[in-house]
């Protein structure tokens, strides 16, 4: 037998992060940073119950800072494996592991500064060359390809349509004996431009699957029309429409829309700023990276870019976001983070905020404890860099835009599978959510499902 130990993800939606022990060996399936409710945070913090240096390897399903915001805190404490990964991962994590060090200097720096902090001094959680030493660590492999993650046991990486190099992953013994887990990390959308649909699911004896949507189903395609009629609205205000973004996966999908509704002249072409370096970087990956994307998020025949409006401007320098901050006149800003959390969004939104001709408009999931959660739950006023900004702006939320499954769309990767798992895990959801997906697929299914506490340890054949 072996163990699995939800150290993340359980109960709540972020911090993926599960210990497989077997045969002497540990293995991490993800490293992903708590986001959200203090309580959350503060686990990012916390030791790991085991020794860092005591784990063999790392395997990542994703490059999200959910999934693997701790490697770098991992392996300056002790940790001194490879971390396994496809190709799209390990590039995308050269970008949002370097930023979020950043971001946590910044904050550190920052709150000493402004005497804020309730520890003094300040910390950050990990350090740039905390993540310049986690990303030597990184083991690219192909789809479909058997990793060696540990003596005699096996990860495969199979596509999930999350994001860019995203993948479910299946881990068994490499002589074909014993069971198998299939870790589902983030589950991607049937029908959805930029990337392919889920790869059916394939048999095992475990299987997690995320619950984020688990008691709701996504509104209809209405094929932009909702986008189109906000920035048409926003820009008759004469106002900016800023749209915080998670800088891999969702820019991407919001640009081919702007595109699109461009081409159609449904919208007007307005200013579209990208004020993001690492969102601009992510696109040339998802460049190179064409072949594993949707045909209609390749570029046409004579085309530089297929996310590139007419008027599309990366933003670089800090100096560079400023004036895009201090500009007059209608124009879209699209900015990091998707939460609202950190990053240049933020300067943005207390810029726009206070406006009633600005939109501020939510295109993906917003976790408890986030600005974003408290302005779409009608927030009169947020906090940015120790004070109150008022909220006078429209705020705005587009569930259509989501990467994550929707709960029937679970229900029909559920279907995929050739046989019902002997357990099934719901995983990266809040509560209320994960009840109603257990309960649906009982019923619709007749599987067997269980939601795990946080630090839950459970037997496995493996």
């Amino acid at each position: 037998m072996a163990s699995l130990t939800f150290l993340g993800a359980a109960g709540t939606v972020t911090g993926s992060q599960y210990l497989l022990e077997v045969d002497h060996h540990r293995i991490l399936i993800d490293c992903g940073m708590f986001q959200g409710l203090k309580p959350l945070r503060l686990r990012n913090w916390a030791k790991l119950p085991v020794h860092p240096g005591s784990v063999q390897s790392v395997v990542l399903t994703h490059a999200h800072l959910d999934h693997t915001g701790l490697l770098p805190r991992l392996v300056s404490n002790g940790f001194g494996g490879r971390a396994f990964c496809t190709a799209g991962t390990a590039d995308l994590c050269k970008l949002v592991l370097p930023d979020a060090a950043r971001l946590q200097e910044e904050d550190a720096r920052r709150a000493n500064q402004g005497r804020y902090a309730k520890h003094t001094p300040a910390l950050p959680l990990f350090t740039e060359n905390d993540a310049a030493e986690a990303l030597s660590r990184l083991q690219p492999f192909g789809f479909n390809r058997p990793a060696p993650v540990a003596p005699g046991i096996e990860a495969e990486f199979i596509n999930a349509g999350h994001l860019l190099g995203s993948a479910y992953v299946r881990v068994r013994r490499s002589n074909a004996t014993g069971g198998t887990l299939l870790f589902g990390g983030d589950l991607g959308r049937y029908s959805r431009p930029v990337l392919p649909d889920p790869s059916p699911g394939v048999a095992c004896d475990v299987l997690l699957v995320e619950s984020t949507y688990g008691d709701r189903e996504h509104p209809p395609e209405d094929h932009g029309a909702e986008l189109a009629r906000i920035v048409r609205e926003t820009a008759d205000r004469k106002g900016k429409l800023i749209i915080p973004s998670f800088s891999i996966g969702r820019v991407e999908e919001v640009l081919y829309w702007l595109k699109k509704l461009e081409d159609e002249q449904a919208i007007p072409v307005l200013p579209v700023y990208v004020d993001s370096p690492m969102a601009v970087q992510a696109l040339e990956y998802y460049r190179r990276h064409a072949a594993e994307l949707d045909p209609d998020a390749r570029p046409a025949r004579g085309e530089v870019c297929a996310f590139c409006t007419e008027r599309f401007s990366p933003v670089g320098s800090a100096r560079e976001s400023q004036q895009v901050v201090d500009a007059k006149g209608p124009s879209i800003v699209i900015s990091a983070s998707g939460m609202a959390v950190g990053g240049r969004v933020l300067h943005h939104l207390a810029a726009g905020l206070p406006d009633p001709k600005n939109t501020v408009l939510f295109v993906g999931f917003q976790a408890a404890g986030t600005r974003g959660r408290d302005l779409i739950e009608g927030a009169h006023q947020v906090k940015m860099f120790g004070q109150w900004v008022p909220v006078h702006a429209r705020i705005e939320k587009l569930n259509a835009m989501s990467a994550h499954a929707d709960a029937g769309e679970v229900i029909r990767w559920l279907r995929t599978f050739p046989k019902a798992p002997g357990i099934t895990y719901l995983v990266h959801g809040e509560p209320p959510a994960q009840v109603a997906l257990k309960a649906r697929i009982e019923r619709e299914l007749g599987w067997n499902v269980h939601i795990p506490e946080y630090l839950e340890k459970v037997d496995v054949a493996l």
